[in-house]
Parts: structure tokens; sequence; C-alpha cells
């Protein structure tokens, strides 16, 4: 190399380190703390601008922002929706996880896949990443941490933090399954909807609930697939169908689970198969009418519990994507080829009390 072109090679390769960097592939197989969640999720709606849009929809108790993927292709016509939120729960990483995946998978897919081009087309999927921002960050600032469960605001005495964000919500609301200690971790908070998350997805969901067919939220450890309700003894009109609905959609989303990597999920209500609780998002969802609600409840059965196992996020991600497909392309199947086929059989009988008549009018 000439002398005269030593600067320009030097720099050259002092620039390397950087292309490289930013070349490089973000990595769905491993944990990644919120900030890079958040710079990924900017990548995402830039890399997919026609079908990818952030959307801010609330504030934590500590002043952050709450942001959700809208993920759909433009359309003239009122669109129906599915809900999805990881991260609830701050220790359980796993979820946050599972919905970047998701968010990749279906990105990946709608463009050489006729049913996700149908799905994207017909419907809008709302995606919250990590909802318990806070609460997530504080689990990633050290070992003693790790563990935190609940969003990060002063309990009443103030000398004890957080509330339960999945027993604060509107849905018989304190009445089973949670502590009036505010050290507790299912301490239900103040009041229904008396945390900020909580009020950020009551207001968004509330507000426009009769178009989503579908509410997902996503956590861990158990392989569970959970339906409404949390509490033992609540009822509801139509609950026998509603049940019987769920349980099927649920038993053969687990069915499709089953299929990917052998693991076993049980579908129930939480008193029959987990817990009883109450102020639950999924309870509160489905008295909004909302007709499909889960809890996925992810791998694995209490070996790690919370702290699963990076190599443990592909096969969880794979299998559960699978599950939540199934209920995802149940609920879109049931509202648009249903509709679809109703038109056909008015369609029919239209065209049979025409003949009948005998003249085309």
């Amino acid at each position: 190399l000439p002398e005269y072109l030593f600067p320009l090679h030097f720099f050259l390769l002092f620039l390397l380190p950087f292309k490289s960097c930013s070349n490089v592939e973000y990595d769905y197989f491993q944990y990644h703390p919120m900030e890079e969640i958040s710079s990924w999720m900017s990548q995402m709606a830039k890399q997919y601008p026609d079908v990818v849009a952030i959307v801010d929809y609330g504030k934590s108790y500590e002043n952050r922002t709450i942001s959700l993927m809208r993920i759909g292709l433009k359309s003239d016509t009122k669109k129906k929706a599915i809900w999805m939120d990881c991260g609830i729960h701050a220790r359980e990483w796993i979820a946050p996880a599972f919905c970047q995946y998701f968010v990749r998978q279906i990105l990946q897919t709608y463009k050489t896949d006729a049913k996700m081009e149908a799905m994207m087309t017909n419907m809008d999927f709302y995606i919250t990443p990590v909802l318990n921002v806070d609460g997530y960050m504080f689990s990633w600032k050290n070992s003693s941490t790790r563990l935190w469960r609940k969003n990060r605001s002063p309990g009443p005495s103030g000398d004890c933090y957080g509330t339960d964000l999945n027993r604060n919500f509107d849905a018989n609301w304190g009445t089973i399954g949670v502590s009036s200690d505010c050290n507790s971790d299912i301490y239900p908070g103040r009041g229904p909807i008396s945390e900020p998350e909580a009020q950020a997805v009551t207001y968004f969901v509330g507000s426009r609930k009769e178009d989503f067919l579908c509410f997902l939220t996503i956590h861990s450890y158990g392989q569970l697939l959970l339906i409404p309700y949390g509490h033992p003894d609540f009822t509801a009109s139509n609950y026998n169908e509603l049940v019987f609905t769920s349980m099927h959609v649920g038993e053969e989303a687990a069915e499709a689970i089953l299929k990917v990597h052998g693991k076993k999920y049980r579908v129930g209500t939480s008193p029959a198969v987990l817990y009883p609780n109450s102020g639950s998002s999924r309870d509160w969802a489905r008295m909004q009418d909302i007709p499909l609600t889960f809890t996925f409840e992810l791998r694995d059965n209490g070996t790690y519990g919370f702290e699963l196992p990076q190599e443990e996020i592909q096969p969880t991600c794979e299998e559960a994507y699978s599950g939540a497909l199934h209920i995802i392309t149940y609920a879109h199947d049931k509202t648009f080829n249903g509709a679809a086929a109703t038109a056909a059989a008015l369609w029919t009988t239209f065209m049979i009390v025409i003949l009948v008549d005998g003249v085309y009018h």
C-alpha cells in the first residue's frame, strides 16, 4: 500500500467495527433490556412502514411511556383487532421475548402466506411487548431485584412498593387471591384500576372494545392456557356456552403446542388448574364482551421458574406461537368466514324465492 494511502487505510479500519455493529442482526433468542426492546420496536416501524406503527397509549407510575405496535395492512373498511400484551409481571422475561418473536413471525410471513395476509387485511394486531415498563427495568437492575413482579408505585404507608397489575383490573377486584399487605406480591392496589398501567389498557381497549375479537395476555410459568373466570363463584350470562367455546379452542391450541416440541399445556379456569384470583386483565376483557380471552403461562413447570435459561427461549416461543396462532385464526375465521357463509346462505335463499316466484326482479 502506498504511504500516501496509509491514513485512509487506518480510517477505514477504524470505521469497520461501527459498520459491523450496525449490521448485527437482532437476537430473538436472548433476553433484552428495555432500552434494546424500545430500539427494536422503532427499527421494526422503520423496516415495515406500511404495516407497523408505534402507538403510545399511557404512562407508567415513573412516567415512562407505554407503547404498543399496531400491525396490519391498510384497509378502507373498519377492521377488527387482536390484543396481545407481555411483561405485565416484571420477572417473567420470557413473555416479552415471546411478543418480539410473535411480531417477527407475522412480519416475515404475511407476504408469502395467504392466510396471514388475509388476517392482516381484516384485523390489526395490537401488541405491547412490555406493559409493566417500570417493573421490568427494575428487574434488570441487579440480582437482588431479578424476581420483582409488581409495578413501582408506592403503597399506602409509603414504606413499600408495587401493585400486582394483574390484580388491579375492575373484575371482581379485591375479592379473592389477593393480599391487603402492600409488601405482598399479590397486593391489588388501593382500588380497581388505581394504577396507571392498568388504566392505560382499560382506556385503550375499553374505548374500542367492540373491535377486539381476542385478548391474549402472556405470562410465565406453568404451561397453562387459562380461560375466564378467576373467581370460582362468578358466573355470567351464557357462561356455560363461553366456557365450552373457550375450552374447545384452548384444547385445540394446546394440541397445536404439543405438536411443536412435545410440551403439554393444561387448559382450564384459573381456580381449576392454578389458583383462584380476581382483578385480572383476562377477566376484565371478557367482561367487556371480548369473545376470546386467554392467559398464556409459558414454560416451564418449575425447574427454572421465572429464570428460564436463554436456550429455552426459542422452543418456548415456537410452541407458544403455534398455540396463539390457532386461537387468532379461529377468531378470524369465525368472524369473517362465518359472515361469508351467512351471506352465501342468505343469497341462496333469496335466489330460491325468486325462482319460485318465476320472475327475476
